[in-house]
This record gives structure tokens, sequence and C-alpha cells, in this order.
């Protein structure tokens, strides 16, 4: 008890503290009360932030700021007409293919199940089959009814969507135009020391930047090898399947064992067992070893110095919390939590330079 009142006792005397955990909380409070009706200004922050480095690089080559944020917003604004028109649309036709042939493919799936009794009866008995197979269904029909859920609400969503997409660019493009303006008017509110504050902010702004844009490289790169690989083999849903390979970067140790289960089983479905499947997923093992062993030393130049037992529990939690967002974001939030922990046995000192100058 000693230990808590104590360190309570010195937090609530160190103004240093005091601002960091109040702007903690804050943010805290804000994304968990307010976070889906703000959503488009956070995912337009969350964009600005991604689209400063480009502004950056573009100002370390003397162009005004002002020209270099035209410059970048308007790359963004013709990916974002590209994502839209050509490959949403790519996308759900793909995904609507898919859908059509799932009965087919499950009738298939079904058919290897029963044979198995016969070619391995001292390992798998015809009532495991059985159940699996009831298993297997009762998934696919709760699956259903989620899609009639779903498409019930698409009128709702498409409205938000159009919403969203008129909001967001206009959002991002004040981001980075008044970034300076918006950064004062923070300051503002801040009292005239905040040095603790700043300490945590330069070491989480260094990792997260590092990590959040080369994971978004990352996630692009790998995509668009997947899908040049998948399509040169002839493989169907080349796009989609690219696609959830690009995003299973997200999730460390995690995205890449369960992304081959689709990969494997439209490749099998296609092919069977022979020459192409094994050669696609000879393929896909490549693709997975250069990401992991070439690809990430090369965009992550400040390794996220994080134990993978800390990783795998930040993924868990703060996926828990938000969903897709909080599993993307994870890493990047265990940085702010490990600068946190860092800097706080510091703060005596801090108070002291403070006090001194």
């Amino acid at each position: 008890m000693n230990i808590i009142s104590d360190w309570i006792r010195r937090v609530l005397t160190d103004t240093q503290a005091i601002v960091l955990l109040m702007i903690l909380l804050l943010g805290l409070a804000v994304i968990l009360l307010m976070g889906r009706m703000l959503a488009p200004v956070i995912a337009a922050v969350v964009i600005a932030y991604l689209l400063e480095g480009l502004v950056n690089w573009l100002e370390r080559w003397r162009m005004p700021r002002r020209h270099a944020v035209l410059i970048v917003f308007s790359l963004f604004s013709l990916l974002l007409v590209f994502l839209v028109f050509a490959l949403l649309p790519m996308l759900s036709r793909q995904l609507y293919q898919l859908a059509q042939q799932l009965p087919t493919m499950l009738i298939q799936g079904q058919e290897m199940l029963l044979s198995l009794p016969e070619k391995y009866p001292a390992f798998v008995s015809t009532q495991q089959v059985n159940e699996l197979i009831s298993s297997i269904r009762a998934e696919v029909g709760t699956l259903g009814q989620y899609l009639l859920t779903w498409s019930l609400a698409s009128v709702v969503s498409v409205i938000t969507l159009a919403v969203y997409l008129f909001l967001l660019p206009l959002l991002v493009f004040f981001f980075l135009k008044d970034k300076e303006r918006i950064i004062s008017w923070f300051k503002s509110f801040l009292p005239h020391d905040y040095t603790l504050s700043k300490q945590v902010w330069h070491e989480v702004d260094l990792q997260m930047g590092n990590y959040v844009r080369g994971k978004f490289w990352e996630i692009i790169i790998v995509w668009m090898v997947s899908f040049a690989t998948f399509y040169a083999f002839g493989l169907q849903f080349a796009m989609l399947l690219g696609l959830m390979v690009g995003l299973s970067v997200i999730i460390p140790y995690i995205g890449a064992a369960v992304v081959t289960v689709p990969v494997a089983l439209v490749g099998l479905f296609q092919w069977g067992f022979g020459q192409e499947f094994v050669w696609l997923m000879i393929a896909y093992a490549i693709i997975q070893t250069l990401d992991g062993n070439v690809l990430v030393p090369l965009l992550f130049s400040e390794v996220v110095d994080l134990h993978p037992i800390a990783i795998i529990v930040a993924v868990l939690v703060f996926g828990g919390i938000w969903g897709f967002w909080g599993v993307f974001f994870a890493i990047p939030l265990a940085t702010v939590v490990q600068a946190v922990i860092k800097a706080w046995p510091a703060t005596s000192d801090v108070n002291d330079i403070g006090s001194s100058a």
C-alpha cells in the first residue's frame, strides 16, 4: 500500500505527469464516447498523417508547403477515384461470383470429406465426418443470415458511404493545409511547460510514423505481388484473394496463417490436388517468406521494440475494443503505452529540469 500511495502522491504533485495523464484520458474519452460520430474526422486525421510524409519529402526539395499539399492531395484524390470507380466494383463482382460458386464448393468439399473414411479408416470415422459436415452447415447458415442482415442495411450503408466520400477528402485537405494552425490551437490549451508530453510524443511519432507508413506500403506491395502471382496462375478471384493477403500483414503472426485457408481452398476446388495447386502454394510460401525476411526489414528502418507476446496481446485488446481499426493500430497504440511507461519513472527528473530552467 505504501508503494501505491507514494506513487499517487508523486504523480499528483508532478505537473508534467498530470498534463500527460489528462491528455491521454481526454483522447481515450473522445474515442470511446464519440468514436462513431467522429469516424470521418478520425479517418481523415490518420490519412493526413500518412500523407504528411510525402508533403515533408516535397518540402525538403524546397517546394512551398502550399504547392506540396496541392500535389499530394491531387494524387490522393486520383487514388480515391480509382478505388471507388474501378477497384470496388471489381472486388464486389468477384465477391458476388464467389457467393454464387459457394454451394458448388460446399458440395465438392462434402464429397471429399465423405471419401476420407474409405481412404483412411484408421484415422477418420463416418460419424466424425458427419458431425463436421453438420457443423460446417450450421456455420454457413449463420453466415447467410449475417449477409442477409447486411444486405437489408446496405441502403443506409450506401448513404453513409456517400457522405463519407464527400467529407473525408475535404477534411484531409484542411488537415494538411492548416496543420500548423490546428497544432497551435491545440497547444493553446496546454501549459507552457509540457516537456514530458513532448518527450512521449517524439518517441511515439518516431515509432508510429515509421510503422503506419511502412505498413501501408507493405500492404500495397504484398497485395499487388499476390494479385500478379494469382493472375499468372489463372486462379479465380485473384484480386479479392490478393487483397486478403495484403491485409493479412496487419496482424503479425496470425494473418498469414488465417489467409492461407481461403487461398488453399479456392486453389483446391479449382484444380484439386494437382500440379497447379502445388505450384500455387509454393509461390504463396515464397511471397510470405520474402515479405517477412526482405520487405519488412527494408520498409521498417526503425524496428518496433515490442516482444511478440506484447504484440499479440495488443492485437487482441485493441481489436476487441475498436474492431478492424483497433487491429490495424494495435502496434502503434502499444508503442504509445510503451513510451508512457518508459517516460513515467523520469517525471521527477523532468520537473527538476523544468524548475531549474
